[in-house]
C-alpha cells in the first residue's frame, strides 16, 4: 500500500465545490480548475485544450492521466450544465451547494458533477489502495456536451489521436439510472436525425386559389406519409425507432392569404437497423414521389447527431455489472433508450458504457443528489477500477 499518498478525496466536498461554480455552457467558471487542482494533487498529469469553431464559442476542455500504457480506462463526462431556468422556483440558489436532508441541492449535481466528482473520489481509493498499478487511468471532461457538442468531446479525441494516446474502455458518468443507483447501464444509444422540410407554393389570395398554389396540403401528405411508415419493429438492443413532429410553420398571420411556402421540423431517434445516411436517402426519395406529379419544389435539410451504436455484452460490461451487483446486491439492466450523450462520439475510439446517478431530476428546478448515491457511486467506480486492473 502506497502510505505517502494523501487521503482519498471526499466526492461530496468536491461535489458541492465544482456545482459552486455556475459553469453554464460555454462559460467555465473554474469548474475545470477545482478539477485540476484535485487530480495533480494526486499525481495526475493535466493538460487543458481550448478548442473553437468560427460561430461557436471557445470552450475549456480537460484531459488528466496518471500511469502509462496499457490497459487505459476512461472516465469521461462533462462540467457544463443547462441554464436554471426560473430561479425564483428554486428552493436553494442554484449554484450554493446547498446540503439538505442528505442532499445537495444545485444545477449540476446530478448531470453530472456528482458523477465526476465520484470518478476523482475513486481513483483516489483505488491509488491509495494500490500504490504502483499496470496501466493507465484518465479523465476526459469537456465543457460544452449541454451545448453544440462540437468544441468538446470530439476535437479532444482528435487532439489525443494526434498525440498517440490510445484508451481502451471507458465509461461516461451520466445520469443513467431511473428509481434507483444501479439500476441501469448504458451499452449503446440510439441515433438522431433532425429534418427541416420546407414545401414551396405560390401565394395568392383564398378567394382564387386557382391563382395559388398553396404548399399546406402537400406539407401535410409528406408528413403523413412519415408518419404512418413503421421503420422497423426494434430488435434484441433496441426499441423501435420513432419519427415525431415538433413543428409546423407557415409563418402567416392574415386569414385571406394562401402562403407560399409552409415549413416542417422533424426528428428521429433510430435503431441499429437505420444509419442516418440510409435514412436520409429514405426521406429523400419519399419527398420525391410525392413532390414529382406536382412538379413542386422543396427543401429538405438533414443534419445527424449521432449514429445508433451498441456494445454488445461482454467481459467490459460483466465487469461494470459485477461491481454494481456487488455494491448495490442487484445486477443492472443494460438499455440503449434515451437520449444522445457524448458516448456517440466516444464508440469510434473504444468501447463505451455510460453509469452514474439517478435522472429523476437532472434539468429541473431543484435538481438534487443523493449525499450516499454520490458516495455509493464512487465505491462501484473504485470496484470497477479493482476489477479492470487486478494482476
Amino acid at each position: 500500500m502506497n502510505t505517502s499518498h494523501p487521503d482519498p478525496v471526499d466526492p461530496i466536498a468536491l461535489t458541492r465545490a465544482l456545482v459552486r461554480c455556475p459553469s453554464v455552457t460555454p462559460d467555465d467558471k473554474g469548474a475545470l480548475g477545482v478539477l485540476q487542482k484535485s487530480l495533480e494533487e494526486m499525481g495526475f498529469v493535466c493538460a487543458r485544450r481550448v478548442f473553437s469553431t468560427e460561430g461557436t464559442p471557445d470552450i475549456d476542455n480537460l484531459f488528466a492521466k496518471i500511469g502509462g500504457g496499457a490497459p487505459h480506462f476512461c472516465f469521461a463526462g462533462h462540467s457544463d450544465v443547462v441554464p436554471v431556468g426560473d430561479r425564483q422556483a428554486w428552493s436553494a440558489d442554484p449554484f450554493a451547494g446547498e446540503m439538505r436532508d442528505g442532499h445537495i441541492i444545485g444545477r449540476g449535481a446530478v448531470d453530472m458533477k456528482g458523477a465526476i466528482a465520484a470518478f476523482v473520489a475513486a481513483a483516489s481509493r483505488f491509488i491509495a489502495q494500490t500504490g504502483q498499478f499496470k496501466g493507465s487511468i484518465s479523465l476526459l471532461i469537456t465543457g460544452d456536451e449541454e451545448g453544440p457538442a462540437i468544441n468538446g468531446t470530439v476535437k479532444l479525441l482528435q487532439w489525443l489521436k494526434s498525440q498517440g494516446e490510445i484508451i481502451d474502455h471507458c465509461l461516461v458518468g451520466e445520469p443513467t439510472n431511473a428509481a434507483r443507483l444501479g439500476d441501469t447501464v448504458k451499452n449503446g444509444r440510439r441515433g438522431s436525425l433532425n429534418g427541416r422540410l420546407t414545401v414551396e407554393g405560390a401565394q395568392g389570395h383564398v378567394a382564387y386559389p386557382d391563382r395559388a398554389d398553396n404548399p399546406i396540403p402537400v406539407l401535410l401528405d409528406i408528413l403523413r406519409t412519415m408518419t404512418k411508415s413503421a421503420l422497423d419493429e426494434g430488435n434484441d438492443h433496441f426499441q423501435p425507432s420513432n419519427l415525431e413532429i415538433v413543428s409546423v410553420d407557415v409563418g402567416n398571420t392574415a386569414t385571406n392569404i394562401i402562403p407560399g411556402r409552409a415549413h416542417a421540423r422533424f426528428n428521429i431517434r433510430f435503431n441499429n437497423e437505420h444509419t442516418g445516411a440510409s435514412l436520409a436517402k429514405w426521406l429523400r426519395s419519399l419527398c420525391d414521389d410525392i413532390m414529382s406529379p406536382r412538379q413542386g419544389r422543396y427543401e429538405l435539410d438533414i443534419k445527424i447527431s449521432g449514429e445508433a451504436f451498441i456494445t454488445p455484452p461482454g467481459a467490459f460490461t460483466q465487469l461494470i455489472e459485477s461491481a454494481i451487483t456487488k455494491k448495490c446486491g442487484q445486477a443492472p439492466e443494460f438499455s440503449t433508450g434515451g437520449g444522445t450523450s457524448d458516448a456517440r462520439f466516444i464508440k469510434d475510439l473504444c468501447p463505451v458504457a455510460e453509469f452514474g446517478l439517478i435522472s429523476a431530476t437532472m434539468h429541473k428546478v431543484d435538481e438534487q443528489a443523493a449525499v450516499q448515491d454520490i458516495s455509493d457511486l464512487s465505491e462501484i467506480y473504485c470496484l470497477i477500477l479493482e476489477e479492470y486492473f487486478a494482476p
